[in-house]
């Protein structure tokens, strides 16, 4: 499958892309070839994009994260309210839309994080299943409410929560089984 070419003239049309946050003084006279309505700045390169910018996460038609310098984490939350820059090569944007199954679910059970990527990220490596927008969203609410509380487990039996937690997750990652089913499973 050939990819898209993403260029200054279409990165802003319907795409998903992970920029690496820029420390500001290292480019202090960054030249901004174009300003948005929402008042996003970008400077266009051969090879990529800068965005300066308050404002990451949906963009538009858009889903833009924002990879934070003091934070590697994918995930992270960025703060939209202050500037920031950030910076994406041309071949780091991904189509995006809400009906194909685009996106995989990632979790990092060191820090009980969970987020999305796209299943053209060169480390996708093809376990997880792909889902569309709508229902990666839900899934990733389930993940949360397992990582973050105990009530999902109720009635279960088991020895240690962390494994039953770590185990149900992967389930939901890599099947299309719903944690109503999984904990159906569990009970019998």
């Amino acid at each position: 499958m050939t990819l898209k070419k993403y260029n200054k003239t279409n990165f802003h049309k319907h795409t998903f892309c992970e920029f690496t946050e820029v420390d500001a003084t290292l480019i202090p006279n960054i030249d901004r070839h174009f300003k948005s309505k929402s008042g996003s700045g970008y400077c266009f390169t051969d090879k990529g994009v800068y965005r300066i910018s308050n404002h990451w996460g949906r963009a538009a038609n858009c889903r833009w994260r924002l990879i934070s310098k003091t934070n590697s984490d994918s995930s992270s939350k960025v703060n939209n309210g202050q500037s920031r820059i950030g910076y994406a090569n041309w071949t780091n944007f991904y189509p995006n839309n809400e009906i194909e199954n685009l996106f995989y679910i990632e979790v990092n059970f060191e820090i009980n994080n969970v987020t999305f990527q796209h299943k053209f990220n060169p480390n996708y490596d093809g376990k997880a299943v792909l889902r569309n927008a709508s229902e990666t969203a839900k899934v990733i609410r389930q993940i949360k409410e397992i990582l973050e509380s105990d009530t999902w487990a109720k009635y279960l039996d088991f020895d240690d929560l962390e494994q039953l937690r770590k185990e149900i997750i992967l389930q939901l990652i890599t099947t299309n089984k719903s944690l109503q089913i999984l904990k159906k499973e569990l009970l019998k």
